[in-house]
């Protein structure tokens, strides 16, 4: 479904991304895991096409989409949950999902996707006339989350979802990113929280200064001694 070829990504005289190439397959769970200012983040965004590569190639679904602009590329149904939620404070939660919607031409069908969302997230719909800012952190994540399912996506990237939240609510949100994969939904998740990361995906691969160092099956990168000692722990 994606493949991203030789990428570079350079802010001014930084070189975020040095050449690294990844295959996400339709219908897996992925996820990148690394230390900050790996190039994790920076990688999402290249692919959501909130930063231009300085070299090489992204292929979605068989075409090129390297310069095609962001807002088209969420029409082709890819959709980012952000780091740090970027929810839109001053609106409901309600409103908040019908942004998700925007680009959708078949408006007809968002009753059913209100319900699905209030099915994998309660608490959205007890929340819906609520401002976003009156939410928890917990809450505004699952709103992050139930905002980018409702463009109805193909590809989902989240970027650190689990960032600032307490593990019970990690393990929580984790469980319901996982029922979304299990219907079908190919995920790419950039993730601190290693243990919860390889849990979910299928498949990993191990950042460290703008490089890919390391990647294989999930079961492989838990195995890894390298991968334990920096990311996992005893």
């Amino acid at each position: 479904m994606l493949k991203l070829e030789n990428l570079h990504v350079h802010y001014g005289g930084v070189h975020a991304l040095k050449g690294i190439s990844i295959n996400v397959p339709e219908g897996s769970a992925v996820t990148l895991i690394g230390a900050n200012g790996a190039g994790k983040s920076s990688t999402l965004r290249s692919i959501c096409g909130l930063v231009e590569p300085s070299e090489g190639v992204i292929i979605y679904e068989g075409k090129d989409i390297t310069h095609i602009d962001a807002h088209d590329r969420v029409k082709l149904g890819i959709a980012m949950v952000p780091e740090g939620r970027r929810v839109f404070t001053n609106l409901t939660v309600h409103e908040n999902l019908l942004m998700g919607a925007y680009s959708r031409n078949d408006k007809k069908n968002l009753g059913k996707d209100f319900e699905r969302i209030y099915y994998l997230f309660p608490k959205m719909k007890d929340r819906r006339s609520q401002k976003a800012l009156t939410l928890s952190g917990g809450e505004q994540q699952m709103l992050a989350v139930s905002r980018a399912l409702m463009s109805n996506p193909r590809l989902l990237l989240m970027d650190e979802p689990s960032l600032g939240l307490a593990p019970n609510l990690v393990t929580d949100l984790f469980n319901t990113i996982g029922r979304i994969h299990d219907e079908g939904l190919t995920v790419l998740i950039v993730e601190q929280n290693a243990v919860a990361a390889l849990k979910l995906a299928d498949y990993g691969y191990v950042m460290e200064v703008g490089k890919i160092v390391l990647e294989g099956s999930s079961d492989k990168l838990k195995k890894d001694k390298g991968v334990k000692k920096a990311y996992i722990g005893a």
